[in-house]
């Protein structure tokens, strides 16, 4: 029997990397986002690969649009296996240069988007229990960096609110599974669209890796999720290692590079000026958009 995987984020970037991933397999894969076109070019790429698709346009922020979602996706396709987090949206800005109402919006997509997805999933997973939530995390909820203090703070806290599920679930002895996957800086569309108030075009602090590669590692996830957490990359590994070593020194060395490292030597361009609250560009798709990065890995 297939799989049904529920994706949020799904319409660009890890997520439709990730769909694309499970269709090859044959899955029902259901895709949550904001952006319909998106949606649609991402939907046809699952049924080109082999899996059936269903696309519910979703705010991950609206806690009864993502249990509409849930919903529909059980009568299409039966009962929900795997849940998957992902969706989330940033600003690139030092913190006195962020507006309540922004970080506000960061918050609820990045943060309580997880926490909407986790409990709709639940809901229904452990009446049978059965199930598999992958959170989709990042290195940056280990380790912060400079000039995306709302995305890392959201990071951070989707760290401590699936940390305290999994201990919940261990004590009921439930076999509903939830794991986190920690990824590296990847290159995703998300660098042409997000608000940014920085000179220069933004980009992730590299090592960059590819969506394809997180892609793999969150269906490696989901099915093994015994496993507390995955760290995907070198870099991932040593930040973490390096703040447990030498916090204050890390502190250090990202104050004098953290600013630089995350602006490409291009000028900021029409993409800068997006609000958190709106969708992605219509033709976002699975790797980045516009000026290339410095560096890929």
């Amino acid at each position: 029997m297939s799989q049904t995987v529920v994706i949020t984020g799904a319409s660009a970037g890890i997520g439709r990397a990730t769909a694309r991933l499970f269709a090859e397999r044959g899955a029902n894969v259901v895709l949550l986002a904001r952006g319909t076109v998106g949606l649609a070019a991402a939907a046809a790429e699952v049924e080109a690969l082999g899996g059936r698709a269903l696309t519910v346009p979703t705010d991950v922020a609206d806690h009864a649009q993502v249990e509409s979602a849930a919903q529909a996706a059980e009568e299409a396709f039966g009962p929900i296996d795997v849940w998957v987090n992902n969706g989330f949206v940033s600003v690139f800005a030092p913190f006195t240069e962020i507006e309540p109402d922004e970080y506000r919006r960061v918050t609820e997509v990045t943060y309580l988007g997880f926490v909407h997805g986790t409990r709709t999933a639940l809901r229904r997973m452990l009446p049978r229990n059965r199930g598999t939530i992958v959170q989709v995390g990042s290195a940056l909820g280990e380790r912060s960096v400079p000039l995306q203090s709302a995305y890392c703070g959201a990071k951070h806290a989707i760290n401590g609110f699936t940390s305290a599920l999994r201990t919940e679930l261990l004590h009921q002895g439930s076999a509903v599974c939830v794991t986190l996957v920690k990824m590296p800086a990847v290159n995703t569309p998300q660098f042409s669209w997000v608000l940014s108030r920085l000179p220069r075009h933004p980009q992730p602090v590299p090592p960059i890796y590819q969506p394809e590669v997180a892609a793999r590692a969150v269906a490696h996830a989901a099915d093994h999720p015994r496993r507390k957490q995955y760290a995907v990359g070198a870099s991932t590994v040593a930040t973490v290692l390096a703040n447990k070593l030498a916090p204050a020194l890390l502190d250090r060395y990202l104050a004098r590079t953290g600013f630089d490292s995350q602006q490409t030597d291009d000028p900021a361009w029409g993409g800068r000026a997006r609000h958190p609250q709106g969708p992605p560009p219509p033709r976002a798709g699975t790797h980045r958009v516009g000026p290339p990065p410095r560096h890929h890995t």
